[in-house]
This record gives C-alpha cells, structure tokens and sequence, in this order.
C-alpha cells in the first residue's frame, strides 16, 4: 500500500470505503484489529468466542458504514470499542455470566503508552515495570480494573465509560481513583520497585 493510503485519517478511509473502495475498509480494520481484538478477548476470555464476537462486531460496523449511520467523525476506535463492549455484554447477558476483565498473558494494558524511540535497555525496563504493573492491575476489584482498562486501553474518556459501563460519570471517576488508590498501596505495602 502507498504511503499516502497508509497516513490518511480513519475518517478519510471510512469515506473512500463509502464510495466504493473496499480495501480502505481493510486498511481500516487492520489499523484497529488488535486493540479491538483484545478488548473482546480480555472481556470474554475463550479464543474462539472472541473471534466469533469481533467477527459479529464487523459485520455489525460495515453494515452501519453502509447504512449511513455513522456519525463519530474522528472518534472511530471508540466507537468500534462501543460495539465490542455492548456485544459482549449481550453475550454474557444471554449465558446469564458476569462481565469479568482481566489482563491475561497475551494482553498488556501499559503496553499501549505511546513512547518515543527507545534503545533496548529501556525496551527492558519498560517491559519489567509493565508485567510488575500489570499484576498490580490484576489484583483491582472487577468494576475498578474494567475502568482502568477501558480508560487507558480503549482511550475513552470517563464520559464515554459511564455511558458504556451504564454507572454516573462520578462513579467511574471513583472507581478510577479507587483504583490508583489500591495500587499505589499495593506497591508501596510490598514495596514493588518500578524503576
């Protein structure tokens, strides 16, 4: 792919996608496919089913693009998360299981912090600061762990997880700092070294 397809904005790809060309919809999806893929897998935590839900959440994306219903300008990764997120709620509203998240072996939730070029000694500081981290976020209560990740993971502001965890803006804001709370205490009580 040329260089000018691979620097054009989501929005541009959704248009040119709209207009006929299907392999800007690929370059769309694989732009977002492993953050999408992950956020399903780290809510459903089987392989398969989270292939089968980012599947039905593609579908579901392409047929709203032909529809016209998209109205996100600039914000389409939240909004593809959205519908991942309502899916696999439905998914465990329907087998009557409840939303568990949790980071996994395959999933870092730091490892989305944009970093400039780093030389391989920093790549390992980062990486172990990273798996001490991600054990710290592990050990959150569920509701305070799922803001973490969806703030951070998902990039969607406090407004959007209150409207997609269906709890007040204030509550998701407490939650978060509940959250930090818990881990700065966890560190410093087992005086876990970051740097």
């Amino acid at each position: 792919m040329n260089k000018d397809v691979m620097s054009l904005t989501d929005q541009e790809l959704i248009d040119l996608y709209i207009n006929g060309d299907e392999k800007a919809f690929e370059l769309l999806l694989n732009r977002h496919r492993d953050k999408i893929f992950t956020s399903i897998y780290l809510f459903v935590k089987d392989q398969e089913l989270a292939e089968d839900i980012f599947q039905d959440v593609f579908i579901k994306i392409i047929k709203s693009l032909n529809k016209g219903k998209y109205n996100h300008q600039g914000k389409f990764l939240q909004w593809a998360m959205r519908i991942s997120y309502n899916m696999c709620v439905d998914h465990f509203r329907k087998s009557k299981r409840r939303t568990k998240i949790s980071p996994t072996e395959t999933f870092d939730i730091f490892d989305i912090l944009q970093t400039k070029e780093e030389n391989m000694e920093q790549k390992i500081i980062k990486s172990q600061v990273h798996k001490k981290l991600r054990k710290v976020v592990d050990r959150l209560p569920d509701e305070q762990r799922e803001v973490v990740i969806l703030r951070h993971y998902a990039d969607m502001s406090f407004k959007e997880i209150s409207e997609l965890t269906k709890v007040s803006i204030n509550t998701a804001l407490g939650r978060m700092r509940y959250a930090l709370i818990n881990m700065r205490k966890t560190i410093e009580e087992e005086n876990i070294q970051l740097v």
